[in-house]
């Protein structure tokens, strides 16, 4: 049996109005997983490396691939919410750069087998991002699943190039726009 590693995701940019609706749907239609505040570190290096302090805890995670790919690998390492800065210290004493922080409430949802996550970042926006786990041989069919899904709830998928577009213009402001 395939390892269940690739994480399958879709993930589209929304006005605070739809936000306020999809909230509303997904309190009355789905199972709340839990509510978070994040800080997330993005460093300067070669592959997609980051931290994260939440509401539960922290954790060292990488992703395979590229930043907007549909389907990535994923490497993850949870650790207590009091090793943040240490894990921070760590990368910096590797020689690794902060390169974006990021600031973000989140509420999750299982709706029918789907990770569902409502996002607000700071400076960046609304998101709604549809995830499943599966491995090299089903990521398509998964991918297809939830874009139907997206569909069902009335939500237009941002095309990747306006996710680079906003992602380096949130690159190059993050600073004043926290």
């Amino acid at each position: 049996m395939q390892e269940k590693n690739i994480e399958v995701e879709i993930r589209s940019f929304i006005s605070k109005e739809k936000y306020k609706d999809l909230l509303e749907f997904f309190i009355q239609n789905a199972e709340l997983v839990k509510e978070d505040f994040q800080e997330t570190h993005y460093f300067d290096c070669e592959q997609d490396l980051r931290i994260q302090k939440n509401n539960f805890g922290s954790k060292i995670w990488m992703k395979k691939g590229k930043i907007h790919d549909d389907a990535r690998e994923e490497i993850e390492i949870k650790t207590n919410k009091e090793d943040f800065k240490n894990l921070e210290n760590l990368f910096k004493n590797l020689g690794h750069n902060i390169e974006i922080k990021w600031l973000r409430d989140r509420k999750q949802f299982n709706w029918q087998g789907i990770k569902v996550c409502l996002d607000y970042t700071k400076g960046y926006g609304h998101i709604i991002e549809l995830e499943k786990i599966g491995n090299e041989s089903n990521k398509e069919e998964i991918l297809q699943e939830l874009k139907q899904k997206i569909n069902e709830l009335g939500v237009e998928i941002t095309p990747k190039e306006e996710f680079e577009k906003q992602y380096n213009y949130y690159k190059q402001n993050w600073r004043e726009l926290i």
